[in-house]
């Protein structure tokens, strides 16, 4: 079995003015350590306003810093867009892209974040490639449909295990509490599993993560679950206890 170290990851969405922000990153980066002392990777996605900062706070430390879009141009007349090589010039290592709020939000395709991947890719970025049904898709019964459509058409050809991770998070369980059972997790990481390996050499190499209320009281529960390299955490990202919890859970 391949050993895919873990990675945990906090969103922290449209959340934090710059005191606030510089406050939970240096907090964070104080008890993460230097590199090479945790036993799963440490990233954090904050506002772009506070991309700077935030590196600055973490620097040396072991906290990896993205950010949580960018567009498929360098640059050109995008007025309020973030272009790939300009995160990567601030400081960042990853981006997320295809996140269901983008995606529903912004009406974004899956062709389009495979374009935000290829950007993030070329300019030097891992690309955390965000997939997951709704409610009413899995009401429906097509969860796996749905998924293994979204990863085929937003992971670009040129992907690998190294500048890749795969997300998946049940757009019906983020931010509202309900988490999915094991089962249902293990079902879609398997199915996401399948696809991967099907379509690259790696791709049993590939970190897949979940998302989705996750939080110290289920943590352990969900990151023991087979083909799940680690979590994408939204709210409880944003209070440095609870976030260290859910990364203890690695050790």
């Amino acid at each position: 079995m391949t050993q895919r170290r873990p990675m945990i990851a906090g969103n922290w969405k449209m959340n934090c003015l710059r005191a606030d922000g510089v406050a939970l990153a240096t907090a964070l980066a104080a008890k993460a350590g230097e590199r090479g002392t945790l036993d799963c990777d440490v990233l954090v996605c904050p506002p772009a306003t506070l991309l700077s900062e935030v590196v600055a706070a973490t620097k040396g430390s072991a906290v990896m810093v993205g950010g949580q879009d960018c567009h498929v141009a360098t640059s050109g007349a995008h007025t309020g867009d973030v272009a790939a090589p300009m995160l990567a010039d601030i400081g960042a290592g990853y981006v997320l892209v295809g996140h269901s709020e983008r995606r529903a939000d912004h009406d974004e395709s899956s062709t389009t974040i495979r374009l935000k991947a290829i950007a993030a890719h070329d300019a030097g970025l891992a690309a955390v490639v965000c997939v997951g049904e709704t409610e009413q898709e899995r009401d429906l019964g097509a969860t796996l449909a749905v998924v293994n459509g979204q990863v085929a058409v937003s992971v670009p050809d040129g992907a690998t295990a190294k500048n890749t991770i795969i997300a998946y998070e049940p757009v019906w369980a983020i931010g509202t509490g309900r988490t999915a059972s094991v089962a249902e997790v293990a079902e879609v990481h398997a199915a996401i599993r399948a696809e991967l390996v099907e379509r690259f050499e790696d791709g049993d190499e590939f970190r897949i993560l979940y998302g989705g209320s996750v939080k110290p009281s289920n943590a352990a529960e969900l990151l023991a679950v087979e083909d799940v390299d680690g979590a994408l955490v939204g709210g409880a990202s944003l209070k440095v206890d609870d976030f260290w919890k859910i990364i203890e859970t690695c050790a």
